[in-house]
């Protein structure tokens, strides 16, 4: 069982957007809403460069990065011919409130940072 906490109501997403949430420790998270009113949560990086996955646009059950399209799907993994991976996070919806496990907000994937300079590895690992 999860424990799950109350992180906004669906209608503070954009539809084919995103809202950013802040951690104490780590990068923050990105949650996604598609035309479906769908929801998934990942890391707010791309495991390409770095970039900023929330000012990316939805498209279905993925993003597209910002900086240089890549494709990401909600469980994180880069859409071929691309390789990498991006921790995703537990999301659910429920009488219009959207929730994340707060474990994963707190402990997951918390040693991530941004590139400073230079091209991220291609081979990203990915824990989910």
């Amino acid at each position: 069982m999860y424990d799950w906490i109350a992180i906004c109501a669906l209608d503070d997403i954009p539809r084919l957007g995103a809202r950013r949430v802040a951690r104490e420790n780590g990068l923050d998270v990105a949650i996604f809403r598609n035309e479906a009113d769908g929801l998934f949560a990942l890391l707010d990086r791309c495991p390409h460069k770095g970039g900023p996955l929330s000012q990316g646009i939805v498209l279905g059950n993925s993003v597209a990065c910002p900086l240089h399209n890549w494709s990401i799907g909600c469980d994180g993994h880069a859409a071929a011919p691309d390789e990498g991976c991006t921790p995703s996070f537990r999301v659910k919806l429920e009488e219009g409130l959207v929730y994340l496990d707060a474990e994963q907000l707190a402990e997951h994937a918390t040693g991530q940072t941004r590139p400073i300079a230079g091209p991220v590895s291609r081979k990203t690992a990915c824990t989910h």
